[in-house]
């Protein structure tokens, strides 16, 4: 398949920010810059959608926790929008080849957004709020560019996406107990709450 390099991108890519994938190919194709790009992805209303999602998105993944509550609520969205993504990208004939891809991109959407909620879970132990902030900048960036170049450079940019990915698993790995303590401490707080309110007449 030779939509395959971008199939893959693109899942990692949601797995990260799934709404500023569907803006940014919506369009790329929109404007004639790539063939690529199914004709669903480019109607207006899946644009203005996507937009305004996105903006949440901006806002929420640079506010330390609420960041986590967000990433918790889209461990279904990003995969999904992966699969959906790359079913798409592959055709709409129903065909193996389009099940196998939509497989591919919501797997990886799958790990990507487990790697980048895990890695955020470790940087909301810091008590600053900056590192959350240019993280999540980072990503946006990152997003942004990996599809912009995808759309020229497929198979680059897959690879580029998997050395990513690859190397966001390593730091996961690293990063396992600084986790643990944060959800530690996340579980006693809200034991602490619960206790209070169970105390207060």
């Amino acid at each position: 398949m030779s939509v395959l390099p971008l199939v893959f991108t693109s899942g990692w890519a949601s797995g990260v920010n799934a709404y500023a994938v569907v803006l940014l190919l919506g369009i790329f194709g929109a404007t004639g810059l790539s063939d690529e790009v199914p004709a669903s992805l480019q109607r207006t209303d899946v644009l203005v959608v996507a937009g305004v999602l996105f903006l949440c998105e901006v806002v929420a993944d640079k506010i330390p926790y609420v960041d986590t509550v967000w990433d918790s609520v889209h461990t279904v969205v990003r995969p999904v929008a992966g699969a959906v993504v790359a079913a798409l990208l592959a055709g709409d004939d129903g065909s193996l080849p389009q099940v196998a891809a939509g497989a591919i991109g919501g797997s990886t959407a799958l790990v990507s957004h487990l790697v980048k909620a895990g890695t955020r879970m470790a940087v909301n132990t810091s008590p600053e709020p900056f590192s959350n902030i240019a993280v999540s900048i980072a990503e946006d960036l990152g997003v942004a560019g990996i599809i912009t170049f995808a759309i020229f450079h497929p198979v680059i940019a897959a690879v580029i996406a998997g050395t990513a990915l690859l190397t966001g698993i390593v730091i996961v790995l690293f990063l396992v107990s600084r986790i643990r303590r944060f959800l530690r401490r996340r579980a006693r707080r809200r034991e602490e709450k619960r206790l209070a309110q169970a105390a207060s007449p």
